[in-house]
């Protein structure tokens, strides 16, 4: 996991090296200023006690030396802080980068696996956790134990008999932290997992605050919302009441030795006379002490941030980890032939724990250039069966082939260029229309993309708004109806003049003119381009040159429309239930 995390560090080296550098280096200054505080005590006592007169001498050559260290000390550390922030802020940047470039890089496959909410939770929350950690472990966590040794050091050199109060206060605040870790770091470990609900449950309703506002649901998201918040509230109260004792121990523990120096220390002072401890050397020991404390509470505050963002970094860690389901082979195809499409006894299951295949020997001949339409009910397999041709999945036992070549020798980019897919669930994203078409063409003029929406029908319905294609679609197309978003959807799809153009369902929202418009279009416009359609109507499909019709993840039959009336019942009931009942006209 670490070596994981590390990897991002990159460019950010020097500055998480130096900043320890800085640290270590404020630290033994930091140290040396009590001892020389104490050598100018005892040094002005031995010059009054022999009456001479060089004191302020003795003052201020000690005095300058201590302002140069306490100059030295304040740039040490203005400088370790100016490398720390830049280190821990370019690390979570890169962090994050590294994050959402793993995801870019998944198949549907490796998207299975992680929750939406889960991937917003490891890219917001989990790396701002790991991101104060590191800060901590580069700064703090160097500072600490430079602080405990140094002072311990020079509080031995002092007095080694007093020094034992310490060898006594250290291990007792050693397992006390131990025992307060080890019951707070379950919890945290839980605790995203609940965050990773809570987040669900935010962007479930955002995202369909229409229906839960049309469905009168307002209330029940609340009870839902409110739910996971008070699951996180309580963890993270169990987890603050354990790591709340962390801050009276080390008081308690404070407190301790600063009594055991006084007492002890003001004993030893009267009964050696000054000869093993002396009075100044008491007040250097007691600075020593609160530096040896501070500096273990410190480390408790360390180790709880590290605890805490462990969990974070292991989810972190999860993602990167993560290697795609499908990548480009050696020695890639990079051009596709044509639009032919084959698949030779194709199965296929989402996953190796499916019970059952989504498909099961799909044998399937397309000529490039045809019109090929689909026909199923819900869960017949149809998206499924058009996914493997983009490779959006790979098959579990058969091949596809496209333009003659084996989809899983191509180029993944090469290959997605040549296959435009409307699906089911049409994405527009926030910007212009403009900005959403070249999605599929990026060099695509003002005069293409209208050229694409007049064969799409989405043009009359785009001049009509006041800014015309520069007219600002909202997050997920909020602003247009369905059947605009699908219309825009297609014309971006048009764009990329792709080999294989595949229509998921994507003309439901539209009425049967336009639907029939738009296979017009494609007929005379994209003769060459192989047409998939998936549709629920048998209008969208009947002219097209042939139709296949699924049923449980098989085909059932293939052929023309007058063909399937006379051998497929399934294609037969589903005619006359459209034609007999009036749907196609609805």
């Amino acid at each position: 996991m670490i070596k994981t995390l590390a990897k991002s560090v990159r460019e950010y080296k020097k500055s998480s090296i130096l900043t320890p550098l800085f640290v270590s280096s404020e630290v033994v200054i930091e140290c040396l200023i009590p001892w020389l505080t104490a050598e100018m005590v005892s040094a002005v006592s031995a010059e009054v006690e022999k009456g001479g007169d060089g004191g302020l001498r003795i003052i201020v050559k000690f005095g300058l030396l201590l302002v140069l260290l306490a100059a030295l000390s304040l740039t040490f550390g203005v400088l370790s802080g100016h490398f720390c922030a830049i280190a821990s802020c370019g690390f979570a940047k890169n962090l994050r980068h590294d994050l959402y470039t793993s995801v870019q890089s998944f198949s549907f496959a490796n998207m299975d696996k992680f929750s939406t909410s889960g991937l917003v939770t490891r890219l917001t929350t989990d790396v701002t956790n790991v991101q104060m950690a590191y800060m901590m472990l580069i700064r703090t966590a160097v500072r600490c134990p430079f602080m405990l040794v140094f002072a311990l050091i020079m509080a031995i050199g002092i007095s080694p008999k007093m020094s034992l109060a310490f060898a006594v206060i250290i291990p007792a605040l050693a397992i006390g932290l131990f025992f307060i870790i080890r019951s707070a770091h379950p919890i945290f470990k839980s605790v995203f997992k609940k965050y990773d609900r809570l987040n669900e449950s935010v962007q479930e309703n955002v995202h369909g605050i229409r229906v839960v506002k049309a469905y009168v649901r307002e209330e029940h998201e609340k009870k839902k919302f409110a739910a996971a918040s008070e699951e996180v509230t309580a963890d993270f109260t169990r987890a603050e009441k354990i790591l709340a004792l962390n801050s009276p121990l080390m008081q308690f523990c404070f407190n301790a030795v600063m009594l055991m120096v006084c007492f002890f220390g003001t004993q030893l002072v009267v009964k050696s006379n000054q000869t093993e401890l002396a009075i100044p050397e008491i007040s250097a020991l007691l600075t020593y002490g609160a530096q040896i404390l501070m500096s273990l509470m410190m480390v408790s505050m360390i180790i709880v941030m590290v605890v805490m963002s462990a969990a974070s970094a292991a989810r972190i860690a999860e993602v990167l980890n993560e290697q795609s389901a499908i990548v480009n082979p050696p020695h890639a195809v990079e051009e596709v032939a044509d639009g032919s499409i084959i698949f030779n006894n194709v199965s296929f299951r989402y996953s190796d724990k499916a019970e059952k295949n989504a498909l099961s020997e799909i044998n399937l001949y397309i000529a490039s250039g045809e019109t090929v339409g689909i026909i199923g009910g819900t869960g017949a397999g149809k998206t499924s069966l058009i996914q493997l041709i983009s490779r959006l999945y790979d098959v579990s036992c058969g091949s596809v082939m496209v333009g003659g070549v084996d989809v899983r020798e191509y180029d993944l980019e090469c290959l997605r260029n040549e296959v435009s897919v409307v699906l089911q669930k049409n994405v527009l994203f926030s910007g212009t229309i403009k900005e959403n078409l070249r999605w599929g063409d990026p060099n695509a003029s003002d005069e293409e993309m209208e050229r694409i929406c007049k064969l799409a029908q989405a043009h009359e319905f785009v001049s009509s708004f006041p800014e015309g294609y520069d007219t600002y679609i909202e997050q997920g197309g909020t602003n247009v109806s369905g059947g605009q978003k699908q219309r825009l959807c297609i014309a971006r799809a048009l764009l990329k003049k792709p080999k294989i153009l595949i229509l998921d369902d994507s003309t439901s929202a539209v009425d049967t003119k336009t639907d029939a418009l738009i296979r017009k279009a494609f007929a005379e416009e994209i003769p060459d381009t192989t047409k998939i359609i998936i549709a629920q109507r048998i209008a969208s499909v009947e002219n097209a040159d042939k139709i296949v019709v699924m049923d449980g993840g098989r085909i059932e039959s293939v052929g023309t429309h007058g063909e399937l009336l006379e051998k497929s019942p399934i294609y037969r009931e589903v005619y006359e239930s459209q034609t007999q009942g009036g749907n196609e006209n609805e």
